[in-house]
Parts: C-alpha cells; sequence; structure tokens
C-alpha cells in the first residue's frame, strides 16, 4: 500500500516542516484570557443579522441553496460591490453557489475563503427551539448551520462587506466561494466539483483558505489549542457481499450467506492497518504532547519521531481518536439480508465505511480487506469513486500568520496543524492541485459538537471572536496591515 511509499510523501513535504516547526512557539498551558478583541458594533449587528437571515433559509439537500446564494448576493450588491464581481453560478435551478471579488493590486494570484451554504436536515421534534431561526439564549446561538457553518458565511460576507466599506485594497484580490451541496456527499451536485469542472478559471489561486475545517478547541471552559487543517482522510465505502443457495428456513444448509458474511467480518475485527504518520500528523503529536502530563506525554512525542516508537504507537492506538489519526480506518456500519424472516437469503451484503491516509491505495486497501476476510465467496467492491488528495504543504506563511493573529487575541493558545480523519470539500481542491488550509476562529467546546444534531449551537461571544480573527487574517494574508 501507500504506507510502504511513504519515504516519497515526506520528500515531498518535508523541506517545509523546520521552517514551520520554529514558527510555532513552544506551547504554554492554555488561558482564558483574550484580548477582548471584536468587531465594531455595526459590524457585530450585520454579521448577527446575516447569521440569522441564513439560519432562517432551510438550505438542505432537497431545497437547496438558491434563495441563500441569492439572499447573499443582493446584500454584496446593496453594499456597493460592483456587479461584475458578485456571481452566481447555478447548476440547476436549486443548486446555486455564489464568487464574490473583492478586486486587489498587483499579479499576486487571489487568496480563495471557502464555506458551503447547505446544511443537514432536522427532525423538529427533537429540537427544543425553532431549527430555522436564529435563537439566543444562555449566551449561545441555536439554530441548523449556526456550526456547520453558517457561522462562517456570515463571518466571510460581513468582512468583505466591511473591507469594501474600509475602501481597503489589498495586494491581490480576495475571492469568497459560499458553495452547495458539501454535506451531500454527490460529485453530481457538489458545488465545488462542479466549480472545477465548470468554471476552473475561477479557481487560480494562491491558496484556499477552508473555513469548514480547523477551529477553536475549548475543554472545561478554557480555550486550548486553535487548529489548522493540511490534510484529510479519504472517504471511502466498500461492499462486503457474500452468497449462498438460499431457500425455505425450514430446511437450512450449510450454504448461509449471513453466516459466511458474518464469519468474514469476525475475521475483520481485530484487523488494524499499520501506522504511519506524515509531516502534518507527527507536527501535531509533538505539539500536543506539550498539553499532557505523564506517560500520554511521552507517547505523544515519541510518536512525532521518525521513527516513531512502536511500543507508544500501540498505546495511543487504544485511543479511537489518535487511532484514527495514526492509520486507515474500516468500519462494518450497514447490513442487509433476505427480506422475510422465512426465507434463507441468496445475498448478504455488510458496508465497510473506511477513511484512507493521504497516499493510501484504495486498490490495494481493498486487497487487503480481502485477504482478512480470506473467503474466495465474499466480494469486497468499492461503492464509489473516492476524492484522493495529497496533504498540502506546511507552509510558513499561513502558520505565521494564523499564529500572530492568535497571539493577539488568545494569547499562549497554540496553533498546530491538524490532519482530519473526517473529510470536506478541501479534498476536491487539494486533489485539483491546490494547496488547502482549514482555518477557522470560531471556538466550540469538542465535548458538546452539536454539529449536525439537535439544538444545534455556538456560543455568541466566540461568534463575533471569529469574526474579528477572520477580518484580520484575510488583511494579513492581503499585505493589508
Amino acid at each position: 500500500m501507500a504506507w510502504k511509499r511513504q519515504g516519497m510523501l515526506w520528500r515531498d513535504m518535508g523541506s517545509h516542516l523546520p521552517t514551520v516547526l520554529a514558527l510555532l512557539a513552544p506551547l504554554a498551558t492554555a488561558v482564558n484570557a483574550t484580548d477582548t478583541s471584536s468587531p465594531p458594533a455595526e459590524i457585530r449587528h450585520l454579521a448577527r443579522t446575516i447569521l440569522a437571515e441564513q439560519v432562517a433559509i432551510p438550505s438542505t439537500f432537497d431545497l437547496g441553496t438558491a434563495e441563500a446564494a441569492r439572499r447573499l448576493a443582493e446584500r454584496f450588491l446593496a453594499a456597493g460591490l460592483a456587479a461584475e464581481d458578485v456571481t452566481l453560478l447555478a447548476q440547476t435551478e436549486e443548486k446555486v453557489n455564489l464568487i464574490v471579488r473583492l478586486r486587489g493590486r498587483g499579479p499576486a494570484k487571489p487568496v480563495l475563503f471557502l464555506t458551503h451554504l447547505d446544511v443537514v436536515d432536522v427532525d423538529p421534534d427533537e429540537w427544543t427551539v425553532e431549527p430555522f431561526a436564529l435563537t439566543e439564549r444562555d449566551g449561545y446561538f441555536y439554530g441548523r448551520g449556526t456550526l456547520d457553518i453558517k457561522c462562517e458565511v456570515a463571518d466571510l460576507a460581513a468582512n468583505l462587506i466591511r473591507l469594501h466599506r474600509e475602501g481597503f485594497t489589498p495586494n491581490r484580490d480576495i475571492l469568497v466561494a459560499f458553495t452547495a451541496d458539501e454535506e451531500a456527499g454527490s460529485a453530481e451536485t457538489n458545488g465545488v466539483r462542479f466549480l472545477l469542472d465548470q468554471h476552473r478559471e475561477l479557481l487560480d489561486v494562491a491558496w484556499v483558505i477552508n473555513t469548514d475545517a480547523g477551529g477553536g478547541q475549548i475543554e472545561q471552559g478554557r480555550r486550548m489549542r486553535l487548529p489548522v487543517q493540511t490534510a484529510e482522510k479519504v472517504y471511502l465505502s466498500f461492499e462486503v457481499e457474500a452468497r449462498g443457495a438460499g431457500g425455505h428456513s425450514s430446511m437450512p444448509d450449510d450454504d448461509n450467506a449471513v453466516l459466511r458474511l458474518a464469519a468474514g467480518l469476525a475475521r475483520l475485527a481485530d484487523f488494524r492497518f499499520p501506522a504511519r504518520l506524515n509531516p502534518t500528523t507527527r507536527a501535531f503529536f509533538g505539539r500536543l504532547a506539550e498539553q499532557h502530563p505523564g506517560q500520554l506525554r511521552d507517547d505523544l512525542l515519541a510518536a512525532s519521531l521518525s521513527p516513531a516508537d512502536p511500543e507508544a504507537i500501540e498505546r495511543l492506538s487504544s485511543n479511537p481518536f489518535y487511532n484514527a489519526t495514526l492509520r486507515t480506518t474500516c468500519a462494518a456500519t450497514m447490513l442487509a439480508a433476505s427480506r422475510a424472516e422465512n426465507a434463507l437469503p441468496v445475498q448478504a451484503t455488510a458496508t465497510l465505511q473506511c477513511r484512507l491516509l493521504p497516499g493510501d491505495d484504495p486498490a490495494e486497501v481493498r486487497t487487503a480487506l480481502e485477504e482478512r476476510i480470506a473467503d474466495p465467496l465474499i466480494r469486497v467492491t468499492a461503492t464509489r469513486e473516492p476524492v484522493l488528495s495529497e496533504p498540502s504543504p506546511l507552509d510558513p506563511e499561513i502558520f505565521k500568520a494564523v499564529e500572530a493573529i492568535a497571539a493577539e487575541m488568545w494569547p499562549q493558545v497554540p496553533v498546530l496543524p491538524v490532519m482530519d480523519v473526517w473529510s470536506t470539500d478541501g479534498a476536491q481542491l487539494r486533489r485539483a492541485g491546490l494547496p488547502v488550509y482549514g482555518v477557522m476562529g470560531l471556538f466550540f467546546d469538542i465535548h458538546d459538537n452539536r454539529s449536525h444534531g439537535a439544538d444545534e449551537r455556538i456560543l455568541v461571544d466566540a461568534f463575533y471572536e471569529s469574526v474579528e480573527f477572520m477580518y484580520r487574517l484575510m488583511k494579513r494574508l492581503t499585505a493589508g496591515g
């Protein structure tokens, strides 16, 4: 598999690593204190108004993003942006994307800021508030999309308008893409895929700042760290199928598809892919170590070395998150067999939902599963073509900018690179050769993440801080002060 070719991957990415590690100052204990920086009152009001407006629009897969995109476009035009810089790009009547440009000077390629307009559907009976209305209660904003990710829709929109009002001229164009169907996972409707296929010239940019990744982490009421996502795992599902003769359940025989499938899955129960680290995950473990005591600290440090200590890797693998960071994983998630309880199934299937490390070969992952199942009568088939993407280089310019702003706003809260174990639209853009960095200034409690769930919410103060953070980042990356 691709972990056998890890040296090639490290050579491609490793040249930036020493510089980045030097930029990331030694970690200190996180503190609650900030410089209380917040946008001016009129920008706070604007950001809240846009958030409320966007949350009120049920931009689910079925209803689409057309209203959300058009409402934003009207705001930008009303704020005085030129019509040629506010572009609605419709895939269908319901699936609409919006790209807005703040024009700069000089020949440098633009910076693209990315967010998505769609949200996951809801069951209103599970909510204690109206899902599609912004509710402020007990220091939180509630509503579908407040965390994933209409907070960043409002953040980016308010800041574009703020920069325009200020007469700010960046040293390169600033682009913001508000896209459709990130949540759907469908190549046919995905907005970023559509833009790459049909409007590639709009995405000729120096960097992509993906606000649907990263984000500040709170634990026990304290701001602990601000990750920057530079890599993400590859989403890939396999169908595992066993077949049998079928027949009446009153006359069972040894040729039972359900039992054959169960035996094959049982052989996967204790199977683990080899651990493999890349520059992002090594730096992540090294930075994280300084926030933990004792054996865990020692193990995180040992995992950050090359070669990593096998005993440390084994101990870390007992933690589901660290395990998912260390290796490709596959989990059985769905089962299907006979349609009647008195009929022996001709076919029994299971779904294995895999998350591949960047650089892994899907065909080799499938071969490893087949070898472990060890039954030639069980077939393993990928359900769709995966979006393969390599990690982005640990670019010192990006990290220096985020580190400087974090130091201003949240002293002693460390910035560290991270590989997400889930997936975003960043994978589509990395696959197209664009460097992508998941950066979001919103802090949230990692033990109370209600994204996609009932009573989704964000801290009110954290929302306003994130607006100020992104304003400073947009200016810093475009030499605006």
